[in-house]
């Protein structure tokens, strides 16, 4: 399965959260490091579910760049 990933920059570290997967988070002191987290974090975290009997999140959600004029 492909899910969407959101990486995001912060002053001294780096962070990852999944929105098809309430919860699935991961935090690292670099890019790479917090790619490899969230990849972990999420067989995880489908694995939990797994166990739990719980349905498997299809992916659905969608990212679109928007440009706009810079102030």
């Amino acid at each position: 399965m492909k899910y969407m990933v959101i990486i995001e920059k912060g002053l001294k570290s780096w962070g990852a959260f999944v929105p098809d997967l309430p919860g699935c988070v991961a935090a690292g002191e670099s890019r790479d490091e917090v790619v490899r987290l969230i990849k972990e974090a999420m067989e995880f975290h489908l694995e939990g579910l797994k166990a739990d009997g719980a349905s498997i999140p299809q992916p659905s959600s969608e990212i679109e760049y928007i440009e706009i004029a810079a102030a």
